[in-house]
């Protein structure tokens, strides 16, 4: 059972894409390009979370030019992808922020996510994710990926510690 006091240290959140973003599918387009859709009540708490003073950074393996400039439109300036391997990542971005575990929540949906789940301060996850990242997570939200989970999970923390919008 998680304490919720944890959820007190929080200063950053770190999110992967596909399957939390996102419901884990792409559309593939005749010319070979992949889409994928957002909920915009995450975007909202992103914005909401940023304006607070909160680190959001995005750590994932893929890469989405349409992806990474909704990320950029929201504000979010610690955008890492493409990438092979997710703890190095990690581990840079806290020193070059010098914050520790214990005030990161990560939220990831599957397999490679566990390694930075393992680390980080709370580990989150969507309802839907595969059963190795729901059993290493903290926190899991009652909504599944790219319905609002993020939103969850932001929502939380910000009125845990006193920060969410009246």
């Amino acid at each position: 059972m998680l304490d919720h006091a944890r959820f007190k240290d929080i200063t950053t959140f770190i999110f992967d894409v596909d399957g939390v973003f996102t419901n884990s599918e792409v559309i593939v387009m005749e010319n070979g390009d992949l889409a994928r859709t957002m909920n915009t009540r995450d975007g909202q708490a992103v914005k909401y979370a940023l304006d607070a003073g909160y680190n959001i950074a995005i750590i994932t393996k893929g890469f989405s030019s349409g992806v990474r400039k909704r990320f950029e439109l929201l504000g979010i300036k610690n955008i890492f992808d493409r990438l092979t391997d997710k703890e190095e990542t990690y581990a840079r971005f806290k020193d070059e922020l010098n914050i520790v575990d214990s005030e990161i929540l990560y939220m990831g949906d599957d397999l490679p996510d566990i390694v930075i789940l393992r680390q980080a301060g709370i580990a989150a996850c969507p309802a839907d994710a595969v059963p190795e990242v729901i059993n290493v997570s903290d926190y899991i939200s009652t909504k599944i990926g790219g319905h609002g989970c993020v939103r969850e999970v932001i929502e939380r923390v910000m009125k845990i510690q006193g920060k969410w919008l009246a």
